[in-house]
């Protein structure tokens, strides 16, 4: 724990709560854009619009909105009395948020099928992914702030 970083715990949550809205919405609009894009045909000049708003997105949004949550949810965890180490609500929420960024790392990899011209994952496939990040969420978010154990 860090003391020096006390007076700063308010100025920390702002940052990481606005950093984990920028990722959020990346997570839930890039799984909709392949949605799109598995009904466009591959080397259509639609196919390659969604390439370029696919790429932009996870690399200029949500990649650096990713570690700024991380950094900010780092400062948070070092500043003294902002986790009970002992409550179960705060292990619940960091696994979630694991688990977030590895459906990121996922979203990254079909982005990259994509790109290539190689995905075989269907409309429907990605319609069922969509969900995740809503569910990984709405933990996240009773875990942080009601904390019921």
């Amino acid at each position: 724990m860090i003391a020096a970083l006390g007076p700063y715990l308010l100025w920390e949550k702002s940052l990481h709560v606005m950093a984990v809205i920028a990722w959020m919405a990346g997570l839930f609009y890039l799984p909709r854009l392949f949605v799109y894009h598995c009904q466009a045909a591959a080397g259509s000049a639609q196919s390659e619009l969604f390439k370029t708003m696919e790429r932009r997105l996870l690399r200029q949004i949500m990649n650096p909105a990713m570690v700024a949550s991380f950094l900010f949810g780092l400062l948070l965890v070092l500043t003294p009395g902002a986790v009970d180490w002992h409550a179960g609500w705060w292990w619940v929420k960091l696994g979630s948020a694991l688990l977030m960024a590895g459906f990121h790392g996922a979203c990254a990899r079909w982005r990259r099928d994509f790109a290539l011209d190689r995905n075989t994952r269907s409309e429907r496939y990605f319609r069922v992914a969509n969900e995740v990040p809503t569910v990984l969420m709405l933990v996240i978010v009773i875990m942080a702030i009601v904390q019921p154990f």
